[in-house]
């Protein structure tokens, strides 16, 4: 699982605003309310929901807002119907990239994906086109200061965890898709809540980026894609030297 983390040197990152933390918490109650209207509306028995309770938590969004979220999916006239869909195709440098969305106008979406693909050297592409590129894989992670290398290792693979990295500021654990929320659970009974447990695309193959300004133009991309209200993830297979980082830096 070398090298996985998604934005494991890509630390430039724009500061952490008000507004931008508002529009988190917007995609995170969301994702929840979805979660919610997909089966019970009880963490316990909705697999679903308990993953978008914990990556809700792992942000720091108030309990309020998690409990209004849950609450939404409930009500009668509880908001527009979301479905979720997904876009592909090449950042800057030629970088493979993943688009996922949670949305109640597909063609407002698509039109404002395929915008930001357009104007910041990107390409959009048909559906399949990169993810032969991706893996799908749970994913779990877990700040270093939670246990050390060696039990952490020996818990997610007894807990049934397929691989498990512990380096830099965190334990990244990856289990197959279905596995994810048991491996969850396990772990969360030793080490608490995780920082982080959502299904993922993991990288098969790397795409390098050598050079300062193409690594300038696809962080920009990927920033312009986050910021859409639909935008839920973004994942690429882009590889960008410790060397151009402090360059950006």
């Amino acid at each position: 699982m070398s090298g996985h983390s998604q934005f494991k040197n890509i630390m430039y990152r724009k500061g952490a605003q008000d507004a931008k933390k508002a529009k988190v918490f917007a995609k995170l109650a969301r994702d929840i309310t979805i979660a919610a209207k997909s089966g019970l509306p009880e963490p316990d028995k909705n697999p679903r929901l308990r993953l978008a309770i914990q990556a809700a938590r792992a942000e720091s969004m108030p309990k309020d807002n998690i409990e209004r979220a849950i609450a939404k999916a409930s009500q009668s006239a509880g908001g527009d119907d979301y479905v979720s869909v997904r876009y592909e195709g090449f950042g800057p440098g030629k970088v493979a990239v993943i688009v996922e969305a949670l949305t109640d106008n597909k063609n407002r979406t698509a039109g404002n994906v395929r915008t930001i693909f357009g104007k910041r050297g990107g390409v959009m592409g048909e559906s399949g086109s990169v993810t032969f590129n991706f893996e799908r894989i749970g994913y779990i992670q877990y700040p270093l200061a939670t246990a050390d290398a060696d039990k952490m290792f020996e818990s997610a693979l007894e807990a049934g965890a397929n691989d498990v990295l512990s380096e830099d500021e965190n334990h990244e654990i990856e289990t197959l898709p279905d596995d994810l929320n048991v491996v969850t659970e396990a772990l969360e009974k030793q080490f608490g809540t995780p920082s982080a447990s959502r299904l993922d695309w993991k990288p098969m193959v790397k795409t390098d980026i050598t050079d300062v300004e193409t690594a300038q133009k696809f962080l920009d991309f990927v920033d312009a894609l986050e910021d859409d209200d639909d935008v839920q993830h973004v994942y690429h297979n882009a590889e960008i030297s410790d060397e151009v980082m402090q360059k950006l830096a």
